[in-house]
């Protein structure tokens, strides 16, 4: 029987919502060249690598344990809210999970916070 898990991260950053959700849409430009220990590489395969029904390939670094690559396909934008969601459709991952899935958000920490929030959710099936 598969078991399906969920896990949530919030990570609180030093930047306005508007240049955050900008670096995330651009992540295939942006991630190489800020986390170069963790990508080597994200190529736009199909479409804008922006819009829905667009796919990535992201090459690891070999830092990464067990994945190499993996095709990411984004199934969901909401400019208003500011969320992406995308699932692996190729790759290493899925030797491990059946399914896998990622939505991003930026959200405002709450009244007098000093930053913005970046919530990951990942929900995969085994």
């Amino acid at each position: 029987m598969a078991s399906v898990q969920k896990l949530e991260v919030e990570v609180e950053v030093k930047s306005t919502p508007d240049k955050m959700w900008e670096a995330i849409r651009n992540s295939h430009k942006i991630f190489p060249l800020a986390f170069p220990e963790t990508y080597k590489s994200i190529e736009v395969v199909e479409g804008d690598g922006k819009s829905v029904g667009s796919v990535r390939l992201v090459k690891f670094t070999e830092g990464v344990p067990m994945v190499t690559t993996t095709k990411e396909k984004i199934e969901e934008v909401d400019e208003a809210k500011k969320t992406l969601s995308y699932s692996v459709v190729e790759g290493e991952l899925l030797k491990y999970f059946k399914s896998f899935k990622a939505k991003l958000a930026v959200a405002p920490k709450g009244e007098g916070g000093g930053g913005d929030m970046v919530i990951g959710v990942r929900e995969d099936e085994r």
